[in-house]
């Protein structure tokens, strides 16, 4: 199965660090994000990765230019994006999309096992299946309800809320790509309301494992911390 990893953001909420570095190659503790992605696709039998670049793209090219850094069997290609495409429209850049494939966000950090993913995706048959995650929230302030007349009808002290959040790893059919025009940008999210809008069924795959988007600091200071703790969980040793 194909692989894509959406590497051609800019990470502006990690700057300093992405004003040098692409997002995907800051380091977690001894290796880049997207290394860890790779390795990780790479033990759960994943392959065939297409990358695609953007925002100082050539030194992802670089930093992978010899296979010593690739897991055994991995077959890396990239795909470069003329302008920022967004988080679903670089897809229709990226050549034999013709079977089911796999999208990853090139900054997540996760346990999750991409095998069980795909096998959910084919036991409960979609266009997409986003991988999905519980997210509590707290807010640090009384919230009120509020009627029409202004009169409060309740009141939480720092409630904690949860939402249903993307992990930012999706699995796709080949048919969504008629919903995506070549050339014009695209947001993922604008995708799925396109899909649902068609009538098409998109999935959620919950899991329970690991996950981190670090796109902020506080996150990113956190993942490295829970690789050096639990590197065995992650597979890229």
């Amino acid at each position: 199965m194909k692989v894509v990893i959406l590497a051609g953001g800019k990470g502006t909420r990690l700057a300093p660090y992405t004003t040098v570095l692409p997002k995907p190659l800051v380091p977690v503790a001894d290796l880049p994000i997207v290394e860890i992605l790779i390795r990780q696709l790479a033990y759960c039998g994943f392959h065939d990765i297409s990358l695609s670049i953007g925002h100082l793209g050539a030194l992802i090219r670089a930093y992978f230019s010899t296979n010593e850094r690739l897991p055994a069997g991995v077959a890396l290609s990239y795909v470069d994006e003329p302008r920022p495409l967004g988080t679903a429209g670089s897809l229709a850049l990226v050549p034999d999309l013709r079977e089911t494939f796999l999208v990853a966000n090139g900054d997540v950090l996760t346990t999750l096992d991409f095998r069980q993913l795909v096998r959910y995706h084919r036991e409960h048959p979609a266009v997409l299946t986003i991988a999905m995650q519980e997210k509590e929230v707290p807010i640090d302030l009384g919230v009120m309800e509020v009627d029409g007349t202004s009169r409060v009808v309740g009141y939480r002290e720092k409630p904690i809320l949860s939402y249903r959040v993307s992990m930012g790893i999706y699995v796709y059919e080949p048919a969504v790509l008629r919903y995506i025009t070549p050339g014009d940008h695209l947001d993922f999210p604008d995708l799925v309301h396109r899909l649902l809008k068609a009538g098409e069924r998109v999935n959620a795959y919950p899991s329970k494992d690991f996950w981190l988007d670090i796109g902020r600091h506080d996150d990113y200071a956190r993942a490295t911390e829970e690789f050096i703790r639990r590197r065995a969980e992650f597979h890229v040793d």
